[in-house]
């Protein structure tokens, strides 16, 4: 597993940031993939390290991009310095994520302070909260 490591900044940040989800093996994010969406970023240690990187193909989850949608390498589209933005793994099977941005803090759209009216009163990262009960569910 990899490890969270100071920001590169040196600094806590605090913002909103843009996100893709990428494919991965991930319950959380199950049906995301290709979402590129804003949440919200309140870390000092979120630069992802990995020992051996190689381990760790495919369970990419969320990286930061930028405002064309690219892997976000500077500052400050990608607020912790990790390389190629990667900001969340899932574990093989999915059922671990691990990801410092905080989509429990954007989950309704009274939480921004902007969004297309056609997100309703649910923002996307709602989704996330229901695979999880989806899952559990499924488990049963």
């Amino acid at each position: 597993w990899p490890r969270f490591a100071p920001n590169r900044s040196g600094r806590f940040e605090a913002r909103l940031s843009l996100v893709e989800v990428v494919e991965s093996p991930s319950v959380l994010l199950r049906g995301m993939a290709g979402s590129r969406l804003p949440v919200a970023v309140a870390h000092g240690e979120g630069r992802l390290l990995a020992a051996d990187a190689a381990a760790l193909d495919g369970r990419a989850c969320l990286r930061y991009v930028d405002g064309d949608g690219r892997p976000a390498e500077g500052y400050p589209a990608n607020p912790n310095g990790s390389a190629g933005g990667i900001t969340g793994f899932a574990s093989a099977d999915g059922r671990f994520t691990l990801m410092m941005p905080h989509p429990e803090r954007v989950f309704r759209t009274a939480q921004h302070s902007w969004h297309p009216p056609e997100w309703g009163e649910d923002a996307p990262w709602l989704r996330l909260f229901q695979n999880a009960r989806e899952w559990v569910e499924e488990a049963a």
